[in-house]
């Protein structure tokens, strides 16, 4: 199985950026401790929205599923939204923070309703948690 995690803008400064909210380790250093027999990871992050869109069209060419993280675009990208519609393999979506104990207008996601499911507010260990689901649905 192949998933691709997805990350967007901001999430390259995890470590630095708000450790207080997002913890003080780096994506890079957390992707290095998932391990899954038979699966093989792949990751991709961009601070632009059409970077991503085009990451997950290309996703279902050779991945069994994608994690999302879309980060603000969450709240604001029907595009992003309209890609996660286009494909035929089942993506997650994702949040380090709990959105429903910040600002009132991260209340709100666009991928929400286009994902099989989402993990809010369990930190990195939401990754996991949202690869061993596509695990169990091959």
């Amino acid at each position: 199985m192949r998933i691709l995690i997805i990350n967007g803008p901001n999430l390259n400064l995890l470590g630095t950026r708000e450790p207080e909210l997002y913890g003080s380790q780096s994506f890079e250093e957390f992707l290095k401790t998932l391990h899954f027999d038979g699966v093989e990871i792949d990751y991709f992050q961009s601070n632009i929205e059409g970077e991503m869109i085009t990451a997950i069209q290309n996703s279902r060419l050779h991945h069994d599923g994608v994690v999302l993280n879309a980060a603000a675009y969450s709240h604001t990208s029907i595009g992003i939204a309209d890609a996660v519609t286009a494909i035929d393999i089942p993506v997650v979506e994702v949040h380090i923070s709990n959105i429903y104990r910040r600002e009132n207008f991260r209340h709100f996601t666009y991928l929400a309703s286009r994902c099989v499911g989402t993990i809010a507010g369990l930190g990195l260990k939401g990754y996991e948690l949202a690869i061993l689901y596509l695990l169990s649905q091959k």
